[in-house]
């Protein structure tokens, strides 16, 4: 487990829409904590809540969706659909005993280097403040 200072937090990405963003970040030398991990997908509603309660079980403190918002070529609902698995996972934590608040979502887009660099600071600082994570592994 990361300490409480470096909440190590997974954000699931999409291919075509917040990668570039979140590459742009990189390319500009904008600053976020070095303890975000990132997992690309073609779409953000193609994560599975049981993927974010397993992250945060094996390790990860927090994880953020970035979802695709209207900018979804394959889905005109993936935000939506996106929001729903959100929800989804957060029940399934709260059941587990797991505090909800360590899964969020925002839309990101392909030019949203400063939102995301700003998502991940209140992300981490908003982890640090909740009780550690208890991971399995």
């Amino acid at each position: 487990m990361a300490s409480v200072s470096h909440p190590r937090i997974l954000v699931f990405s999409t291919t075509n829409i917040s990668d570039p963003g979140i590459d742009l970040a990189g390319s500009r030398h904008l600053h976020y904590p070095a303890s975000v991990f990132t997992l690309s997908v073609p779409c953000s509603s193609a994560v599975r809540p049981g993927w974010i309660v397993d992250a945060l079980e094996h390790g990860f403190d927090g994880v953020f969706v970035a979802a695709d918002g209207d900018e979804c070529a394959l889905l005109a609902d993936c935000n939506q659909r996106t929001a729903r698995l959100v929800s989804l996972a957060q029940a399934q934590l709260t059941e587990l005993g797991i505090a909800p608040q360590r899964v969020t979502m925002a839309a990101l887009c392909s030019v949203c280097a400063e939102p995301f660099v700003n998502h991940m600071r209140e992300f981490s600082a908003k982890l640090a403040a909740l009780d550690p994570a208890v991971h399995a592994a």
